[in-house]
């Protein structure tokens, strides 16, 4: 079961990719009002995809005074610790393949305190999935020490709801076979 915050930003997002107007069940960035997220918005972040990562375009007051920095041009693997990178990269290509929400459970620093990172696909001007919008959702009230690791380490990332593409599936054509 997942944090009730986790479950407004899935069934936002699942209510804008419903839309008729909705290219492959994927909303696009300007359909997507932050404001609607209400006292969530402190919690919430935009990232962009590029070939050689994903860089956060902003993070909400919240996650900056987490992390104690502004997150704004950074990489969005640099809030994980490095054994989590590889789980973070599969959930974000599995965020935009399957075109659905990922949540990560994640633990924090030493404490051990969860937290779910939910990861939403979003299409950018290009037509594109290029952005992901996120949120913090911390399972428990936070408490840290002066100079305690405020990096994220993965547990578990699942996907969310119906994917938004068909699978793949091998066809032949007069004896040829054909993706």
């Amino acid at each position: 079961m997942f944090h009730a915050d986790t479950h407004l930003l899935i069934d936002h997002w699942t209510s804008l990719s419903r839309r008729s107007s909705i290219t492959a069940g994927v909303p696009d960035r300007n359909s997507f009002h932050p404001d609607a997220m209400g006292l969530r918005l402190p919690r919430l972040f935009m990232a962009e995809i590029h070939a050689c990562g994903c860089r956060l375009r902003t993070a909400g007051s919240w996650i900056e005074s987490f992390h104690g920095s502004t997150q704004k041009d950074r990489s969005m693997l640099t809030l994980w610790r490095e054994t989590s990178h590889a789980m973070v990269s599969a959930a974000l290509a599995q965020c935009i393949q399957e075109a659905r929400p990922v949540v990560i459970k994640a633990a924090i620093g030493l404490s051990g305190d969860l937290i779910e990172v939910t990861l939403a696909p979003l299409r950018g001007p290009s037509g594109q999935i290029d952005r992901v919008v996120g949120l913090y959702a911390p399972l428990s009230t936070l408490a840290f020490g002066e100079g305690d690791s405020r990096l994220l380490t993965g547990r578990v990332c699942i996907g969310v709801g119906t994917t938004g593409r068909p699978p793949l599936s091998l066809a032949a054509i007069h004896g040829r076979r054909i993706a």
